[in-house]
């Protein structure tokens, strides 16, 4: 890709889609074509030691593309949005600085949203309160936090127990739920983004998502979630929240047959894809995001994104390693 030009100097394409839809093999793809470095937007990717269950790039791939954003945390330990925000811009500053293109990618609209749009400067809160209400929260079953967040905060969009807990626990502690914070008092943005979203037709992601269970349950899911167990991470931390880890730490627990694993996580992460795909066609409706069908070959969508790329930052001619 072109350096961008002095009228966007941030200009930073930003590659989104629901899970399973191809885009780290599309990043691959382009890093073929430009130095290029991957800032992760994946809330489930930064925890060590969960590899499997968040489908992490391979050795192989890290060798070949740089990424940010990966195993920055223990599955025990919190990582919000609003630090994604503050890592992502150092990392995109020392990307540029190293003279290589930063590529945002992900799944987690939160995290892309903080790091577009910026979020608010959190308030004081006083400790014991806070502590009284984390226990609170933890008491409750996580639709019950989840419709207490939905009743705090209209506009709460789902996405887990560490959400669902962050939003009553502003609008509790604060008197103002956090999508008002997140509209009147917000941090300055740190990148001005072009969304590329990726999308395929509905059977064939399903396909893919069957194709993905599969393979992970293949490759150790199950075992890596007794690893980290065993080391002693509660079975509701953090990091054993997400799709795929807590059906196994359910079945672990003997709360699920283990006949039934696979059929409950692709449930599960069919239902995430698509909470994906809605936040993703509205909440960037007026960014008029560019979407594209990704049922073609990565390198194929590759070469058309970075062509695209190239035309809006430079007036020369677009150039690519298949041009010699």
């Amino acid at each position: 890709m072109a350096a961008p030009s002095p009228q966007a100097p941030t200009l930073t394409p930003v590659l989104v889609g629901p899970t399973g839809v191809g885009k780290t093999a599309v990043a691959v793809a382009l890093a073929a074509l430009t130095p290029m470095t991957v800032i992760s937007a994946d809330a489930r990717q930064v925890y060590r030691g969960l590899d499997i269950g968040t489908a992490k790039p391979d050795p192989e791939t890290l060798a070949r593309v740089p990424h940010c954003g990966l195993d920055l945390v223990d599955p025990g330990e919190r990582y919000s949005a609003g630090r994604f925000a503050r890592d992502a811009a150092a990392w995109m500053a020392a990307v540029r600085a190293a003279h290589r293109q930063p590529v945002v990618v992900g799944g987690t609209g939160l995290y892309i949203r903080a790091l577009a749009e910026g979020l608010f400067r959190e308030p004081p809160f006083d400790p014991d309160q806070r502590a009284q209400l984390r226990q609170w929260s933890e008491s409750l079953e996580g639709a019950d936090l989840a419709r207490w967040a939905g009743r705090l905060d209209p506009q709460f969009l789902g996405g887990g127990r560490q959400r669902a807990a962050r939003a009553v626990e502003v609008a509790l502690l604060t008197g103002h739920a956090l999508s008002w914070w997140q509209r009147e008092a917000r941090e300055g943005a740190t990148l001005s983004p072009w969304y590329i979203q990726l999308t395929v037709p509905r059977e064939l992601l399903h396909r893919r998502l069957a194709a993905r269970v599969d393979q992970m349950l293949a490759a150790g899911l199950v075992g890596e979630v007794q690893r980290q167990l065993d080391a002693g991470i509660a079975a509701d931390a953090p990091g054993l929240d997400g799709i795929g880890y807590r059906e196994v730490v359910a079945m672990l627990n003997g709360q699920l047959s283990e006949s039934a694993l696979r059929d409950s996580i692709l449930v599960s992460t069919r239902r995430y894809a698509k909470r994906q795909d809605t936040w993703f066609r509205n909440q960037l409706r007026e960014a008029q995001a560019w979407t594209i069908d990704a049922t073609e070959r990565p390198e194929i969508l590759a070469g058309t994104i970075f062509e695209r790329w190239a035309a809006m930052t430079t007036h020369d001619a677009p150039r690519t390693t298949h041009d010699s």
